[in-house]
């Protein structure tokens, strides 16, 4: 299952980098032509902007994945393990929540915009709303994978919290080998 699951991401991160490469190719393509031959590509803007939402949406995936968001833990680092597992488990349920309302929302959206046609590309507007439900099942798979971890005592005293107060911190937690402890890589820092 991890073997599917790590090649699930690995085909993430090649689409986020095939998706800023066709934009760059886009963008840079449509600015030479319009200076250079006084003609663009129509659908340039279009898809450029498509691809960035899709970006966007699935680099968030692999963020969210690896734990790699930044937030704030002054308060729950101080609590004892029991009271991270407490503000863990009840963040992990508010998240899945949110995940519904994206899915149900996304998924009206698809359907209602299954024959309504792009103006410049004439594709069908479907793909632009249908990264909210990729994102959403796809996190809520991340979500429920680590609200089991939690419950069924998986998680050291180090990874329940799951996010990182700095890029720094996050850079020397790499150097560190740790998942991500900010409060004793902070002390350790210092």
């Amino acid at each position: 299952m991890k073997k599917i699951v790590d090649g699930y991401f690995h085909l993430l991160k090649m689409l986020i980098a095939l998706c800023l490469a066709v934009m760059v190719v886009l963008v840079f393509g449509n600015v030479v032509l319009r200076y250079a031959f006084n003609s663009g590509i129509p659908v340039s803007e279009e898809l450029s902007r498509w691809l960035f939402v899709w970006l966007t949406f699935l680099g968030a995936l692999v963020g969210m994945k690896e734990h790699g968001h930044l937030g704030v833990d002054s308060l729950v680092s101080r609590l004892s393990p029991f009271g991270k597992k407490v503000c863990l488990v009840a963040s992990q349920l508010l998240i899945l929540g949110v995940l519904w309302f994206l899915f149900s929302g996304s998924l009206a959206q698809t359907q209602i915009n299954l024959d309504v046609q792009a103006p410049a590309s004439g594709l069908s507007m479907a793909w632009f709303y249908g990264i909210g439900l990729v994102f959403s099942v796809t996190a809520a798979g991340i979500v429920l994978n680590d609200l089991y971890r939690v419950l069924a005592g998986k998680l050291q005293d180090h990874e329940l919290v799951m996010v990182t107060e700095s890029e720094e911190l996050a850079e020397v937690a790499h150097h560190h080998g740790q998942v991500s402890a900010p409060s004793s890589i902070a002390s350790t820092a210092k």
